[in-house]
Order: structure tokens, then sequence, then C-alpha cells
């Protein structure tokens, strides 16, 4: 299972960094890039990894997830650097889709990599405090906190002195107070992705007995 989980995570992940130029509002005030409905789950799946299989397992997939996404970043370039065929006429929406800015293409490796790794760190602690018990609050407590930090570091990074500082402020609370009420919405998702994986290990487990018997 920690194959597909690693695969949903970096996939995510690479699907977030595509879809980051639509933007959406909720309301007259609040707007959000559209990445943030997808990299609301990635926090899940790191929690589930640190839960079932341990904190090394988690900085490993952190880890794949950096290196995946700078890769990704590469051959975007060179595809876009690519010269265009003569019947191939949408050289400029293929560049504002993909291409990003570097000042934010930076901004979001940075906050990503010190808020998942202390997304797994906070977790991990909790973890080794309460054992199996109080899922819901390493959940929370570690996602809640590691969003606040992603959210700042990359705002700060992409926009500051692009925007007045106070603009900078409402970004960050309006962007955070949706990824905090989003992290208690997946809560019961966490709980079920751990659920199926611990049962199909169990089950597995008795699979293995079972042929090992005969």
């Amino acid at each position: 299972m920690i194959l597909y989980l690693n695969g949903a995570f970096v996939g995510l992940l690479i699907l977030a960094n595509i879809v980051a130029v639509k933007l959406f509002s909720i309301g007259s005030f609040v707007i959000l890039p559209a990445a943030v409905i997808i990299y609301i789950f990635t926090y899940p799946i790191i929690d589930v990894i640190v839960e079932v299989y341990g904190k090394k397992h988690a900085q490993r997939t952190v880890r794949a997830g950096l290196i995946t996404q700078v890769f990704a970043l590469v051959f975007i370039s060179a595809a876009i650097a690519l010269p265009s065929a003569p019947v191939f006429s949408g050289q400029q929406s293929f560049e504002t889709i993909l291409g990003g800015s570097f000042r934010v293409i930076i901004a979001s490796l940075i906050s990503y990599f010190v808020s998942v790794n202390l997304d797994v760190l906070v977790f991990n602690n909790l973890k080794r405090r309460h054992g199996q018990k109080k899922l819901w609050l390493r959940n929370n407590a570690s996602t809640m906190l590691s969003q606040l930090v992603d959210t700042a570091i990359f705002i700060g990074i992409a926009f500051y002195g692009i925007v007045p500082t106070p603009v900078l402020g409402i970004m960050i609370v309006t962007q955070y107070t949706f990824k905090f009420f989003a992290a208690i919405a997946t809560t019961p998702l966490v709980y079920l992705m751990v659920h199926l994986i611990r049962k199909r290990e169990v089950e597995g487990a008795a699979e293995n007995g079972a042929l090992v018997i005969k």
C-alpha cells in the first residue's frame, strides 16, 4: 500500500502545480488558487503514511515529492523552449498555463519542503506520546500548523513587494481559513484510510501465514 500512497501523493503535487494558475472565488472577498482543492489532500496522505508506516517512510515520500517537482519543472521548461510547429498556435497559452514565474515556483518548493516536513515531525511526536489513540488530534494539529507555515511562506516569498503588506495579511488569513476547515473536513478520510490499510495488512499477514502452514 505504501507504493500507492506515494504515487497518489506525488501525483497530486504535480497536478496541483499545473492547475495553480486558475483562481476561483468564494463569495466576494476570498480568492484562492485552484491548487488548494488538490493540495489539501496531500496532508492526509502524508499523515496516514506516518501513522501506519512511520516517520522515515514519510520523509522519503516528502523527498520524492520534492525531487519529482523539480524534474517536472525542468521538463516543462524544456517543452516550453522547444520550437513550435507551424500548425501549433497555442504557444502563448501553453506558456501561461505551465510556465509560471520563477519566484512563484521557488516559493512553492520552499513552502512545500518546510511545511510538509514540519507536518511529519509534529505528527510523529504526537504519535509517540499518544500511541494509536487521538489520531484526530495529531492529524489536525500537525496539518493546521504546517498549513499555516506553508501559506505564510508561500505568500510571503511569492508576493512580498508586489502587493501591499496589509493585502498580504488578508491573503494569508483567507487562504489559511479555507485550509483550516478543510483539515477538519478531511479527518474522517484519514481514519478511513488508516482503517483500510491496517485491515488489508492484517489480511495479508494472515494469508501469508496460511501459505507457510500449507
